[in-house]
């Protein structure tokens, strides 16, 4: 196998694009922990996230971004704060995570702030990193899985070239509980696929959740 594109440590860079600037998160500045605990406890991030380790105040919420540090550090995945470019405000938040240098693989997360939706954050966002970690981080292959009924990602993972593959069962745990598990939608990317049309016609996944309408 060509190991030449695998990923390797390395201080994450700030990626600019579509009036966004990615950039990683200061622990040190209290700004930064404001905006990612204020993410994290929003109704509607909640509603189709259950993280691993829960967020509850500032020390929980900069305890986070330490271990998103470290990550970045040993080269398992890194996590970009979305800022606006021209202000700087905090939008939101982009990350690779579970990076297989092997199979030159990871997963995409991400998140926006309440007052930031509804302007095409997510999608702005997802292209500019999804170039990044396909064309200089090394990867192969990015894969962006969604809770079955959240239609949001599923439109943001079609506009930006990320194809539905498939619905995974009792892949992701219920909102809030960690002893019960729902259904989730896979999508991928891989280096080999076209850049996604700035304006792509509507092709979304099935639906396949019976409290949803189209």
């Amino acid at each position: 196998m060509d190991t030449d594109r695998t990923p390797a440590p390395a201080p994450a860079p700030e990626l600019h694009g579509h009036g966004l600037r990615l950039c990683t998160w200061d622990v040190e500045r209290d700004d930064h922990v404001e905006a990612w605990w204020h993410g994290q406890r929003d109704p509607e991030f909640k509603r189709w996230n259950t993280p691993l380790v829960f967020v509850t105040d500032m020390d929980s919420s900069r305890d986070s971004l330490r271990r998103w540090a470290e990550r970045t550090a040993d080269g398992e995945g890194v996590a970009f704060r979305v800022a606006d470019a021209a202000s700087g405000t905090t939008l939101g938040q982009i990350s690779v995570s579970a990076v297989n240098r092997t199979t030159r693989s990871a997963i995409v997360g991400y998140w926006v702030l309440p007052e930031a939706r509804g302007h095409g954050v997510a999608t702005r966002a997802l292209r500019l990193m999804a170039r990044w970690a396909l064309a200089d981080f090394g990867l192969h292959r990015l894969e962006l899985g969604h809770a079955v009924g959240h239609e949001v990602s599923c439109r943001v993972a079609e506009k930006c070239g990320f194809r539905y593959e498939g619905t995974l069962r009792g892949a992701m745990f219920e909102a809030g509980r960690r002893d019960a598990f729902r259904d989730t939608h896979l999508h991928a990317r891989l280096t080999t696929d076209p850049e996604p049309n700035p304006n792509p016609a509507p092709n979304p996944a099935p639906n396949t959740d019976p409290e949803q309408t189209p």
